[in-house]
């Protein structure tokens, strides 16, 4: 299970209790829709049923932002050797993308997912129409999904063509809807083990929630009050996670971004990988501006999927010995331990998250984990952590901007 390290000066309980209070009554209000979704299974049995004796060649997700981010940071974590089906996304207007993808399609094996949370995203709704042009879609019932908010103009659509669909909650936002039918409608098609999944969201739920362990308050605290650092940096140790990263720079940036009166506030997110990042934004970390925290993710065990390095000594190279019958997980976490000893020693905050392995409920937890992590920085900047003005603006400009053309 996920174990979060600190390597900064806790705050008084005291100090910071207000906040737990506050995330509970979120919690229990009901307002905020994420909370519940591990504890709402119902809907793994009814995509079940959809899919039961479909088979499938290809998934294929059209979806952007929250319908699409958290989908990769699930499936990139995961090695799913009896995966049933190859999943695209299509989540860009992008012409090269687009043809990549449809051409390799058999439209008959292949199941499309339809996915946009207001039923009205422009890029989504584009990309449908173009793979109905593309392969002259005459019906839609037959493998076409669309994952939308209850009464959406999307929903209304997919009924009046008989089509199926499923609904996110309208108190889910995009950004925390990967534990929703939006993640598990393609984690199921492709033969993901998403009870897992939800279990291992459960479960961070009930260590930091109902058992009020205060790690996560402590680490935002530390972080949303800090007097100089305003860029959280995540520097996951293990290649599969780079999606996960990318997941977390759309969660922290899209809910901590915001004005409130004139003051603008936020925590800047950068998502690196380790070793390969150590020869490139490290130097700016040790170095530059101590403007930057940093959050150390590594595996302790990731399988059969890695490989010793060779007792071998090549003339000249000597020096590089002394990795000799490393495997090579063994070798990205000492230098995980290396990189935060040095930025620790630097005077740089740090905390480090070892995941015990990569499977469903490691990944669930860790979702969920970082879910409660923008919850409580959000509190403590006193700004709303749902909302998102700030892209809304740009999409009424692009509006305005096309039909003007």
């Amino acid at each position: 299970m996920l174990k979060n390290e600190l390597y900064f000066p806790k705050t008084d309980i005291n100090t910071i209790h207000s906040y737990a209070s506050r995330m509970m009554s979120e919690f229990e209000s009901g307002e905020i829709g994420y909370y519940h979704l591990p504890l709402e299974v119902e809907i793994l049995s009814e995509i079940k049923e959809f899919l039961n004796n479909k088979i499938y060649d290809d998934v294929v997700l059209i979806g952007i932002g929250g319908s699409s981010v958290g989908v990769k940071a699930v499936v990139g974590a995961l090695l799913n050797t009896e995966q049933k089906a190859e999943l695209h996304i299509l989540d860009n207007v992008d012409n090269f993308s687009f043809l990549s993808v449809v051409k390799k399609l058999n439209f008959e094996r292949t199941l499309f997912i339809i996915s946009s949370k207001s039923g009205t995203t422009i890029e989504t709704i584009s990309l449908f129409k173009l793979i109905l042009k593309y392969f002259n879609v005459l019906n839609l019932d037959k493998n076409f999904v669309f994952i939308t908010d209850p009464g959406s103009v999307l929903e209304n659509f997919a009924v009046q063509n008989k089509a199926k669909f499923f609904n996110i909650p309208k108190n889910v936002g995009g950004r925390f809807s990967v534990l929703s039918a939006i993640g598990l409608m393609p984690f199921c098609a492709l033969g993901l083990d998403c009870e897992a999944l939800l279990k291992g969201a459960k479960a961070a739920k009930v260590h930091f929630l109902d058992n009020k362990d205060d790690t996560i308050l402590q680490k935002a605290y530390h972080y949303a009050t800090h007097k100089n650092a305003k860029i959280n940096v995540v520097f996951s140790y293990c290649d599969r996670l780079a999606k996960f990263n990318d997941w977390y720079v759309q969660l922290w940036a899209e809910s901590l971004g915001k004005k409130v009166g004139y003051k603008r506030l936020g925590l800047t997110p950068a998502g690196l990988i380790g070793s390969r990042d150590q020869h490139s934004f490290l130097q700016l970390i040790m170095d530059g501006p101590k403007d930057k925290t940093c959050t150390f993710i590594k595996v302790a065990n990731q399988g059969n999927f890695t490989d010793y390095i060779p007792n071998m000594s090549l003339a000249g190279l000597e020096a590089c010995n002394f990795t000799n019958g490393l495997s090579m997980n063994a070798m990205q976490n000492f230098q995980c331990e290396a990189t935060k000893k040095a930025l620790i020693n630097e005077g740089i905050s740090v905390d480090l998250i070892t995941l015990e392995k990569l499977d469903e409920f490691e990944i669930g937890y860790l979702i969920y984990y970082y879910e409660l992590l923008t919850s409580a920085v959000g509190l403590m900047l006193g700004i709303n952590t749902y909302n998102q003005p700030g892209v809304e603006v740009g999409k009424r400009i692009l509006k305005s901007l096309i039909l003007k053309d």
